[in-house]
């Protein structure tokens, strides 16, 4: 299968890649950014397209992507006022409380993924694995020696995706009480050292 990966998310995209980062991740953040037409709404206005890669297929349709985070934002996050566009002013101040709770890190010293979205019916064709790869080059262009994710307890494919790429286990932290707004327990911060050529 020929994969296509762009350091950019294209307009005609965001709609799309929006459906496909809900698909993969509205199962923890529907509590938070539901309900799903509201969360595709203020996502695709929010992605931000310098902070992604994305990959196509043979016929140039979104069959996965990959965020990551910078001193600069991060991929999906957008801020207080895009959310109050979506959400209001009352329902954006919670909302962003919440999530600032669950994900609130940015890494100086490793290149942190926001996230790695494939298409259901395109799982387990090397999409992933591509998508990681672009990543890698990123990292190292930017002048990091080494990539780091965070993997939900409750995802035990993508950590065996991980580790058979030689990510290794770093620390788990439990969440607490916010499990019971996203449905899972703990997060493990996986690592990886990238070769430098």
């Amino acid at each position: 299968m020929r994969i296509t990966l762009l350091p950019d998310l294209p307009d005609v995209q965001r709609l799309e890649a929006a459906r496909l980062y809900w698909d993969a991740f509205g199962g923890k953040l529907a509590p938070v950014l539901g309900p799903e037409a509201k969360a595709l709404a203020y996502l695709s206005r929010v992605m931000r397209r310098d902070h992604c890669i994305c990959a196509l297929d043979a016929e140039e349709r979104l069959i996965g992507l990959a965020g990551f985070k910078s001193m600069d934002g991060s991929f999906a996050g957008g801020t207080l006022r895009e959310m109050a566009r979506t959400y209001g002013w009352f329902g954006s101040r919670w909302r962003a409380a919440v999530l600032w709770l669950l994900s609130r890190e940015v890494d100086n010293h490793r290149f942190l993924v926001d996230g790695i979205c494939v298409a259901r019916n395109q799982r387990g064709k090397g999409v992933g694995t591509a998508l990681l790869q672009a990543l890698y080059a990123e990292a190292l262009v930017r002048g990091y020696g080494m990539i780091r994710l965070d993997v939900i307890d409750t995802n035990w494919r993508a950590r065996a995706l991980y580790e058979r790429l030689g990510f290794v286990a770093l620390r788990t932290e439990r969440i607490g009480p916010l499990r019971y707004v996203f449905g899972f327990a703990a997060s493990t911060t996986m690592v990886r050292p990238l070769p430098r050529s």
